[in-house]
């Protein structure tokens, strides 16, 4: 069984980040260990949410996983609450690299055209150089013009624009840049993805739904990183982490009076399987 480690905080109710990440990617059949950054009551989008920074606890955590002589297959980072906490991520992805690693970055700091509260231009443009160490990168547009020290577009992209940022995102140093969020079309939303050794542009597009959930751009990091493991090529697997955001969305707003902060990506878990081969 393959392992991997992903990195991120936990926000105890909300259906983000880790308590997404780690049902997701077992399901998958892949071990799934945690490296929590910081502990939430709830997500943001809660007021009066607690919060407690966990980074203090990283290094020693690190130590003794090299120690035990630990392995990863893959190693997956989300949202980072400092400088100090990338910092760490790029140590992890040096200390634990190796031929057949793949090393994914979701930097989750932000959404139509505004950084999360507690984040600066700085912030991103470090993100940015986190980037560089990753095999994989998914921002969304906000993100990705963030870190290139860009102005936020809004709606007002083409493809030709498209293209260009993601061959942008590329010259960070990551070889594969998957850009979340895209849309040509009223009735189509989905990804795009630039592929820097093999000059190959990919899209893929599913029904655009007219409702918006916290932790969606999760689930889909989470399926991705988990199809990927599990062996699927780039574009079967940015059709299965597509296919079941739209499901766990689909699922959740066909229950009458549905919860508000996240989505029902556990119904949809055996879609999710299904989509990848398991059953």
């Amino acid at each position: 069984m393959k392992r991997v480690l992903s990195i991120q905080d936990i926000s105890c109710v909300g259906k983000c980040s880790l308590t997404v990440a780690l049902p997701i990617i077992s399901a998958a059949g892949i071990e799934t260990s945690i490296l929590p950054t910081t502990v939430l009551s709830t997500h943001t989008a809660f007021k009066g949410f607690t919060f407690r920074d966990l980074t203090d606890d990283v290094p020693p955590i690190i130590e003794h996983w090299k120690q035990e002589k630990i392995t990863f297959d893959g190693i997956s980072s989300g949202y980072l609450g400092s400088l100090r906490q990338i910092e760490l991520v790029e140590q992890i992805f040096d200390d634990f690299n190796g031929e057949n690693v793949l090393r994914f970055v979701d930097p989750a700091m932000g959404d139509n055209g505004k950084l999360y509260v507690g984040f600066d231009k700085d912030f991103a443009l470090r993100m940015g150089k986190l980037c560089s160490h990753a095999d994989i990168i998914d921002p969304n547009l906000t993100e990705a013009v963030f870190m290139l020290g860009m102005d936020y577009p809004g709606d007002n992209y083409d493809e030709k624009y498209i293209k260009e940022l993601l061959k942008r995102l590329c010259g960070l140093g990551t070889p594969l840049a998957v850009l979340t969020g895209v849309s040509f079309s009223e009735n189509e939303y989905g990804v795009a993805a630039y592929d820097a050794e093999k000059d190959a542009y990919i899209t893929y597009f599913a029904e655009h739904l007219p409702v918006s959930f916290h932790g969606t751009g999760d689930v889909f990091s989470s399926a991705l990183f988990a199809a990927l493991i599990a062996g699927q090529p780039l574009y079967d697997a940015l059709k299965t982490s597509v296919n079941y955001t739209v499901e766990s969305i689909k699922q959740t707003i066909s229950y009458p009076g549905h919860n508000w902060y996240g989505v029902d990506f556990e119904t949809a878990i055996p879609y999710f399987l299904k989509q990848l081969g398991k059953i």
